[in-house]
């Protein structure tokens, strides 16, 4: 219940609207919206993923749903506990602000997967971040890891996921 009341705060922000790709391309830094995730549901309620630019690079590229990224990710329950990520940035109770800490250091790599190889809030997600770009988003339950949630991560079932990601690179085979 304390996942989906999360969920429904923000989207009782006022101004949220769902974003289209075109819109995303509008969104100033630090304005709350929302999008569609298009890959995770089954029983045809439409789900929604809350997103706010912390940087934006209109020159950046976007990947496609076939293709690979490299990205720095911090990932925290909406207590702010972190459950996994590749170097500090914000977490879910860290809403504000801009703080020279919560970049990446030189110790931190960014990690690498596919686009389509993620849950379906991040797969949605990063078909519309720009290279360059740094979001933070909240993912509710069902675009992340359901009902049972992850044991690798110890992510309890139900449990709403923020995410801090810089999207750093589209990741191309050299062969």
């Amino acid at each position: 219940a304390r996942n989906e009341a999360f969920i429904d705060s923000l989207s009782r922000e006022p101004n949220v609207f769902v974003a289209t790709e075109a819109d995303v391309d509008r969104m100033q830094v630090g304005e709350l919206f929302r999008i569609k995730d298009d890959y995770s549901s089954t029983t045809g309620t439409e789900l929604y993923i809350y997103c706010k630019k912390i940087v934006a690079n209109p020159d950046g590229q976007r990947p496609l749903y076939t293709e690979s990224v490299s990205s720095y990710y911090y990932g925290t329950l909406i207590t702010g506990d972190r459950f996994d990520g590749n170097f500090i940035g914000y977490s879910a109770t860290e809403l504000d602000g801009e703080d020279t800490e919560k970049q990446p250091t030189a110790f931190d790599s960014p990690t690498e997967f596919a686009v389509n190889g993620v849950i379906t809030g991040w797969t949605s997600v990063l078909q519309l971040m720009k290279t360059g770009e740094r979001w933070m988003i909240y993912v509710p339950y069902q675009s992340a890891y359901g009902t049972s949630g992850s044991t690798s991560g110890g992510i309890p079932g139900y449990s709403t996921l923020a995410f801090d990601i810089i999207l750093d690179d589209i990741v191309t085979d050299e062969d």
